[in-house]
């Protein structure tokens, strides 16, 4: 059995990963803190539920052996777990940088070491981190965010470098553009109704994107993969 490990799952992203996986036979591993979500989304795309925060060494290692144990060896790991801290860089509280950081690169990082030792062991296996336009440039408002999310990045290409030649395909996926969830339509339902159609980014595309990248030859890996709405600036 081929066993894809969702490292913060949630509705939107999450899920279609999950999904996308499944048809090719796969099973999810769906990791978050919030249990009775996480069931919940378990039953539906049909993984199996692994609450964890990920922020903590010692639950990211009891993850890691607690799914191995229960599914067989991981052989994707998809990272989409992110806050973000919207406002002025004045206003920002170390509490609130040091959050984001947490969720984002620190997790980030106890999530690909964990998977990394146990794939050396077996010599193969893909890593596939989440970005986003912040990963590449700081824009007004989101220093936190930018300062998670590119740190974030240039984690992910020095795991790249290093494990490539080992077997471990490392990738990261930028995603530019409003993510059409659930959450978003929650938090940001206006700018979500001024979007057209397609002027969101589709989770199911996106998870599609995922999976190509973990089926690209080891002679063509791609490294750093950017998605954006066809109308999005950039």
């Amino acid at each position: 059995m081929s066993v894809l490990l969702v490292a913060g799952a949630g509705e939107g992203l999450g899920r279609a990963i999950a999904q996308r996986f499944a048809r090719e036979g796969y099973v999810a591993a769906l990791v978050a803190r919030d249990g009775t979500k996480l069931q919940a989304l378990a039953a539906e795309v049909g993984g199996q539920a692994f609450p964890a925060d990920l922020s903590r060494e010692a639950e990211v290692i009891s993850l890691y052996e607690r799914v191995e144990r229960t599914l067989g060896a991981i052989e994707v790991v998809a990272f989409v777990a992110a806050t973000r801290i919207i406002g002025p860089f004045t206003g920002i509280t170390f509490e609130d940088f040091e959050r984001v950081w947490r969720q984002s690169t620190a997790s980030g990082f106890l999530v690909g070491r964990e998977a990394a030792r146990r794939m050396l062991a077996r010599g193969r296996g893909t890593i596939l981190f989440t970005g986003a336009s912040g990963s590449l440039r700081g824009n007004p408002n989101f220093a936190a965010f930018a300062a998670a999310k590119g740190g974030l990045r240039f984690m992910a290409q020095s795991m790249a470098r290093e494990l490539g030649p080992k077997g471990i395909h490392v990738a990261t996926v930028l995603l530019d553009g409003a993510i059409d969830s659930p959450m978003m339509w929650r938090e940001h339902r206006e700018r979500m109704e001024k979007l057209a159609t397609d002027g969101a980014i589709q989770p199911d595309a996106a998870a599609h994107a995922y999976w190509q990248l973990h089926c690209q030859p080891r002679n063509a890996w791609t490294f750093e993969l950017d998605l954006r709405p066809w109308t999005q600036p950039w």
